[in-house]
């Protein structure tokens, strides 16, 4: 069980760095989030090889329908995201996508018939108050601008990835992210076929961090991401996951130095309690469930 915390704290300790290490590629961002698909997807798939793992997605269509629908929503996500980044920066671009699976929550009794309790309900109330303490001040400077837009789509696509990934039923483990991962990339790919063909002028420049941010943010974070997550508990997954845009933030500010207004900073305590909340709440139910239990046990 150590080992798994271990591996899921680190998986989100790379992805916090995402945005930083996509500061130093000189690329724009949907050459960066093609390169990235692309060396995460050859990785993958070496260490798919190499641990001799049998295909199983065609034995499951449905949920390779939905596995292939779930990477193509991460990609346009993704095209979406970094765009973000070079726009509005790295912190509020990372808070805006990690509003995504809270909207999740909300549409939960809808797409996935579950019910909605008051925790999910006040954590999302929470959250969109953090969400206009963090944004009011840029829309009040710029008004709705590009950069906003790209990070509203970026939410609503990391929604879709995410709402295709639940209805995934039976296959787990490295062979669902090598799945979404290559998916992901045809779509980047065509994307820039389309609006520059494949030739990517000043990438010996950028080597380093692209190969960087394929293998190690990408290919690594998502092998110990994934293969994490199944030993651990749903709530600690849940709780713990907010550790990742809390390290971006940190890391914008010590690396770009990118600051955040008091308002700002209350709306940051707001998202990521909210969140928590909303996400966790299942797993307070369970613990409230089980102390009372206990309690009628040892009456």
């Amino acid at each position: 069980m150590k080992k798994a915390y271990f591996k899921y704290l680190l998986s989100l300790f790379l992805f916090g760095s995402n945005g930083i290490v996509a500061s130093y590629i000189i690329l724009n961002s949907y050459e960066i989030v093609f390169l990235r698909t692309l060396i995460g997807s050859i990785f993958l798939l070496c260490v798919f090889l190499l641990s001799k793992h049998k295909l199983q997605a065609l034995q499951n269509k449905t949920d390779f329908l939905y596995l292939i629908a779930s990477g193509i929503s991460t990609g346009v996500s993704w095209l979406f995201l970094y765009e973000a980044y070079s726009q509005i920066g790295v912190s509020l671009a990372t808070l805006a996508y990690y509003c995504g699976p809270v909207i999740v929550i909300m549409l939960s009794p809808l797409i996935f018939k579950e019910h909605l309790t008051v925790y999910k309900i006040i954590g999302f109330i929470i959250v969109c108050v953090g969400m206009f303490f963090v944004n009011g001040t840029q829309l009040s400077k710029t008004g709705l601008s590009f950069g906003l837009i790209c990070g509203i789509l970026s939410v609503i696509m990391y929604s879709l990835m995410v709402i295709f990934a639940k209805k995934v039923k039976v296959m787990t483990g490295l062979e669902c992210t090598l799945i979404q991962l290559i998916s992901s990339f045809f779509i980047v790919a065509i994307f820039i076929g389309v609006k520059q063909d494949f030739y990517i002028t000043t990438l010996t420049e950028n080597i380093f961090p692209v190969l960087f941010l394929g293998i190690i943010n990408t290919g690594i974070g998502c092998y110990l991401y994934f293969s994490s997550i199944q030993q651990l508990p749903a709530g600690t997954v849940a709780i713990c996951g907010y550790l990742d845009p809390l390290c971006a933030l940190i890391f914008s500010a010590l690396f770009l130095h990118e600051k955040l207004s008091l308002l700002q900073i209350f709306g940051v305590i707001f998202i990521l309690s909210g969140a928590i909340l909303a996400e966790s709440s299942k797993y307070i139910k369970e613990k409230i469930s089980e102390t009372k239990s206990d309690n009628e046990l040892s009456v």
